[in-house]
C-alpha cells in the first residue's frame, strides 16, 4: 500500500530549532542495545532459547510478526507470543512484517509485546498506528521500519505539530521476510541521514548483521542492533553480544572499549536498556 494521510501539511524542515536542540540536551544518552532474532532460534525450544540469550546478556528479544501477505513468510503471531511471555520477563520487540498493523495493536498488547514497530509501507495512515499503540492497554515502545526500497522522506508521514511521533527507527539491511540474508551495506547513508536527523533516537538495524557487518552499521550511527543466525548459531551467545555491544560502544557511541577476562568487550549482563515512554 501506498502511504496515504500524513499527519504534516507542506514540507518539513529539519533543521535544528531551540526546541529541538532542547529536547536533544535533556534526554538520556543513547546506549547499545543487542536484540537476538528469535527467528534463528530452535524453534523446538523457544523458550529455552530465549532463556539462552538473555542471560548470555542481551537487552531484548526481537520477534518477527510475519502475515503471509506483506512478505511471503509466515511466522507466528500473538498467541505464540503470549505464550512465551508466560517463559520470559524478557523484553519483547516485536516487528511486524504485515499488511495491517493496525489491527495487531490490541492483540500484541494483549499478547505482552513491549515494543511495537510497524512498516510505514504497510499502513493507511501511520499517525493512526502510533496514536493506537499510545492508547493501547499495555505500554508499548513504538517503531516505524524502512524496507531497503522505501526512502528515508516515508517518515514524513510520522510528524506531527513538529514533534516526530515514533520512538524508534527500524532500517532493514535485507529485504524482510526471511532470516540468513547477506547485510545490505547500501541501506547505510539512511542510518547516516537519521543519525544526523536524530541525536538521541534508537536507530535499530536489522538483517545480516554479524561481527564483521556491526562495524559497519555502528558506524553509520545504529545504537541497536539485531542478530540472528550470529547469536542463535553460535556455542558462545555471551562473547558474540558482547563483541556486537563492543564495536556499537565504540564506534556509534564513542565509548573506550573495556576488558573483561582478557577479552576486550563492554558487555552488561541484562542491561535494562530498552524502556517504556513516560
Amino acid at each position: 500500500k501506498g502511504i496515504r494521510g500524513a499527519c504534516h501539511k507542506g514540507p518539513i524542515n529539519y533543521e535544528p530549532t531551540r526546541l529541538f536542540i532542547m529536547a536533544a540536551l535533556s534526554a538520556k544518552p543513547l546506549e547499545s542495545k543487542i536484540a537476538p532474532s528469535l527467528l534463528a532460534c530452535d524453534l523446538s525450544d523457544m523458550a529455552g532459547e530465549a532463556a539462552r540469550v538473555m542471560d548470555a546478556g542481551a537487552d531484548a528479544l526481537h520477534i518477527d510478526v510475519m502475515d503471509g501477505h506483506f512478505v511471503p513468510n509466515l511466522s507466528w503471531g500473538p498467541p505464540v507470543i503470549k505464550k512465551l511471555r508466560q517463559r520470559s520477563d524478557a523484553f519483547f520487540d516485536v516487528h511486524l512484517m504485515v499488511s495491517d498493523p493496525l489491527a495487531y495493536v490490541g492483540p500484541m498488547a494483549d499478547a505482552g509485546a513491549d515494543g511495537f514497530t510497524f512498516h510505514v509501507e504497510a499502513a493507511t495512515d501511520p499517525c493512526d498506528v502510533v496514536d493506537a499503540v499510545r492508547a493501547a492497554s499495555r505500554p508499548m515502545v513504538v517503531g516505524v521500519a524502512l524496507r531497503p526500497d522505501t526512502p528515508v522522506e516515508a517518515l514524513d508521514a510520522l510528524w506531527r505539530d513538529g514533534a516526530f511521533l515514533p520512538d524508534l527507527v527500524l532500517v532493514m539491511t535485507v529485504p524482510p521476510g526471511f532470516g540468513g540474508q547477506a547485510f545490505m551495506a547500501d541501506q547505510m547513508p539512511k542510518v547516516e541521514a537519521l543519525r544526523r536527523r536524530f541525536p538521541t533516537m534508537d536507530i535499530q538495524v536489522d538483517g545480516g548483521l554479524n561481527l564483521a557487518t556491526v562495524e559497519v552499521a555502528a558506524r553509520a550511527g545504529a545504537n541497536c542492533i539485531v542478530a540472528g543466525s550470529a547469536v542463535f548459531k553460535s556455542d558462545r551467545p555471551a562473547e558474540v553480544i558482547s563483541a556486537l555491544r563492543d564495536g556499537v560502544e565504540t564506534l556509534a557511541l564513542h565509548k573506550p572499549a573495556r576488558k573483561r577476562g582478557g577479552m576486550v568487550s563492554s558487555w552488561r549482563p541484562r542491561a535494562e536498556s530498552f524502556e517504556h515512554p513516560p
